[in-house]
């Protein structure tokens, strides 16, 4: 395990089965990824959709079993475990508001849900307290709870669904999309209030986006995910600036910039990604590529180490 982290995740894979025009596949969603995450750090997992970064997040919550690899968290293995200090320690912010409160129970109910369940509250008034607490901490007043998810707005949905994951109080929150579902008018008060939160908490976090320009704003590293495997890991800023996988050179050149002198010029990638139930030999990524070559049809490339990041490509 690295050093000082609290989350390190070893070769994790998921794979699952489907079943498509009357055969079954297995498709393979996450293949061998690696990662950490220190104390206090935001690590972020960036990737376009079916890459496979929603199903690492879960992983770790243990909604999904992994088929191999290993999850520890403060150098014990709960992979799968569902262990009870595991899931009131590692806690996950859903990407859909309107899907992730049962509508049948008042706001209250749900942000003590955890609380409940694990008997963290002594008595009804140490309940309504910690409710009251966890609202104020999210910019919602404490009359919420008694109001129903259907009376809130995206935003205050998300900031209840925020309010339930911080009671109690965990050491690492996986974040997963909090902000794609809402107007572009609120996902900035929902980015502000869960680095305030981390700040107060002392919370380690896991942000999970497909949009980098986001995941710019919060984070202090990023991984760059494409088709289940990680092709670049580095620090944020080393990402933005200066992109090496032709993947996250199409990431970073796709951020609205208004200064064109610091447009990545050529590197929009064409074409689609390669179908889940057809995986290209060698590299993923290889039928979009400009630096393509025969090597990277035949042979998948390792993450490995390159100056000041983690990089997967045969031509960089």
């Amino acid at each position: 395990m690295n050093g000082n982290a609290v989350l390190d995740i070893k070769d994790l894979k998921v794979s699952f089965k489907v079943r498509r025009a009357g055969r079954k596949y297995q498709v393979r969603a996450v293949d061998g990824v690696s990662l950490s995450l220190a104390e206090s750090e935001v690590l972020g997992i960036v990737g376009e959709s079916g890459c496979g970064k929603t199903t690492v997040g879960r992983s770790i919550v243990g909604l999904v079993r992994p088929d191999g690899g290993s999850i520890s968290f403060k150098g014990r293995d709960v992979t799968g475990a569902g262990l009870r200090d595991t899931r009131l320690n590692i806690r996950m912010v859903f990407q859909d508001p309107y899907a992730s409160l049962n509508p049948r129970r008042a706001i209250g109910d749900s942000v003590a849900e955890a609380g409940d369940i694990n008997g963290f509250f002594t008595s009804r008034a140490e309940r309504s307290a910690a409710i009251a607490n966890a609202l104020t901490a999210v910019g919602l007043d404490p009359s919420f709870a008694t109001r129903y998810p259907y009376e809130l707005s995206g935003g205050q949905r998300q900031r209840a669904g925020i309010a339930r994951t911080i009671l109690p109080s965990p050491s690492i929150v996986i974040a997963d999309e909090p902000v794609s579902a809402l107007d572009v008018s609120v996902q900035a008060q929902v980015l502000n209030l869960m680095m305030d939160l981390r700040e107060q908490l002392g919370l380690s976090m896991l942000f999970i986006s497909h949009d980098l320009g986001v995941i710019g704003q919060i984070s202090n590293r990023v991984a760059v995910m494409y088709m289940g495997r990680i092709v670049e890991q580095a620090a944020t800023r080393t990402v933005l600036d200066d992109p090496r996988h032709p993947y996250t050179r199409s990431l970073v050149a796709a951020i609205p910039k208004p200064d064109p002198s610091k447009r990545i010029l050529g590197a929009i990638e064409t074409g689609e990604p390669p179908s889940l139930f057809k995986r290209p030999s060698g590299c993923a990524y290889a039928p979009r590529c400009p630096l393509a070559s025969h090597r990277c049809q035949v042979d998948v490339p390792e993450l490995r180490s390159v100056d000041d990041r983690a990089l997967a490509c045969h031509n960089v």
